[in-house]
């Protein structure tokens, strides 16, 4: 610990930045236009420091978002460091190699300003309501065909909207009203979070939050690898198979290793990317894998980048948890999503009574097209899940969507809609 550092004041501000990360998420969800980010929760929002590493996420949002938003965050700051950006900047980007593995997700994260310097930065990632392309399937062969691609770049340029930008999303998208609300709602969001995190500095006389954060991070590096280091060491084995298509099964294999309080999850041997959509970049099966090994270990455990850092996640590039563009990959949920309850057969080994059984893991989609009497496209998303696993000591949950966290629309929302 940084001696400077008084730790009751470091547990102090941790709290606050929890409670400052409740007011984005709810910022977000009371100003979202869709009901994939108002009711299903399809989201993610979090608070990273100067240098874009993860200090905090709220307590709603699915791992898939979160975590992948949490190492995509280092993707936006390379591209634009502070000295490149000025108040009032906001970025965006969907590219799924560098975010959560999916192009209708966007993420949308703007800097902090404090005397004239970047000192934070909050993030969402939601589900756009639709971002053009196929319809979300895995019936494209290619990620060209999935919808609008946006890289890194400035939703806002010091304060005005890139009408730009916004034009041309608009022409590709079935939904624009739905799916540019959702962008400022997610920029709203932000502004909602920086400025609670500034009042929180100046009452605490803070002219940087990377001391606090570093050490609310290496807390969590700590916890995680005390708890990895109370498993047996050895090497743990799982395999799941999947229906896949055409006659043609995906099988997921993973070895885990354990040893001096760190975590080794390697995917080897799992299946050759598909032709079909269900392909899953290496920032997505991270994502997931290392919510389970906290879920498993140490679930309450502060949720940050230091709780990654224990936990190294490998698979091989070509293959469906590390596809290469121009993979398909808009229904990489329905493969990804096995992954926690893969990580929690081979961990059961070493845990045998503190485990989920396997859950229906991925989740499915409905989705609803048609047309207003004006002509004018409406479409609508629901999501289902077929509840949790068994516990160690009591019954699984009914119609719980587990890992993603996801929640089904009511039908009196769908009824109003």
């Amino acid at each position: 610990m940084n001696p400077s550092l008084d730790p009751f004041v470091i547990g102090v501000i941790a709290n606050r930045l929890a409670a400052v990360l409740d007011e984005q998420q709810t910022a977000l969800v009371n100003t979202a236009f869709s009901s994939v980010v108002r009711e299903s929760l399809d989201l993610a929002c979090a608070v990273f420091d100067s240098h874009g590493e993860m200090i905090g996420q709220s307590v709603g949002g699915t791992p898939g978002h979160i975590n992948a938003m949490a190492t995509g965050m280092r993707a936006i700051v390379r591209r634009y460091p502070p000295s490149t950006l000025v108040p009032g900047d906001v970025l965006l980007t969907n590219d799924p190699w560098l975010t959560a593995g999916q192009i209708n997700d966007i993420t949308v994260a703007s800097p902090v300003f404090r005397d004239g310097a970047v000192v934070a930065w909050f993030a969402t990632c939601c589900h756009a309501p639709d971002i053009g392309g196929r319809v979300v399937s895995a019936q494209a062969n290619e990620v060209y065909e999935e919808g609008l691609a946006l890289p890194i770049m400035k939703l806002f340029k010091a304060g005005e909207v890139n009408t730009d930008l916004v034009d041309i999303i608009c022409e590709n998208v079935r939904t624009p009203a739905e799916t540019i609300g959702d962008l400022y709602a997610q920029a709203s969001a932000n502004e909602v979070g920086s400025a609670s995190l500034l009042r929180v500095m100046d009452e605490f006389g803070l002219d940087t939050i990377d001391p606090v954060a570093a050490e609310i991070m290496d807390r969590s590096e700590s916890a995680l690898r005390a708890a990895i280091g109370q498993l047996p060491a050895g090497t743990y084995r799982s395999s799941v198979t999947a229906d896949g298509f055409d006659d043609q099964e995906l099988r997921l294999h993973l070895a885990v290793t354990v040893g001096d309080g760190r975590m080794l999850l390697d995917y080897a041997g799992s299946a050759p990317q598909s032709r079909y959509g269900v392909n899953v970049v290496l920032n997505y099966t991270r994502a997931y894998s290392s919510f389970a090994v906290k879920a498993a270990v140490a679930p309450d455990v502060p949720h940050n980048a230091g709780s990654f850092r224990p936990v190294t996640v490998t698979a091989p590039e070509g293959t469906v948890l590390n596809c290469v563009r121009p993979a398909a990959v808009a229904s990489r949920h329905l493969v990804g999503h096995y992954l926690p309850s893969l990580v929690f057969q081979a961990l059961r080994q070493a845990l045998p009574t503190s485990l989920l059984a396997e859950s229906s893991d991925a989740v499915w989609m409905t989705i609803w097209r048609g047309s207003w009497p004006d002509g004018k496209p409406y479409m609508f998303n629901n999501f289902q899940a077929g509840g949790t696993g068994a516990r160690a000591v009591k019954d699984g949950l009914s119609a719980t969507s587990f890992p993603s966290g996801l929640r089904v629309v009511p039908t009196e929302v769908i009824e109003t809609i």
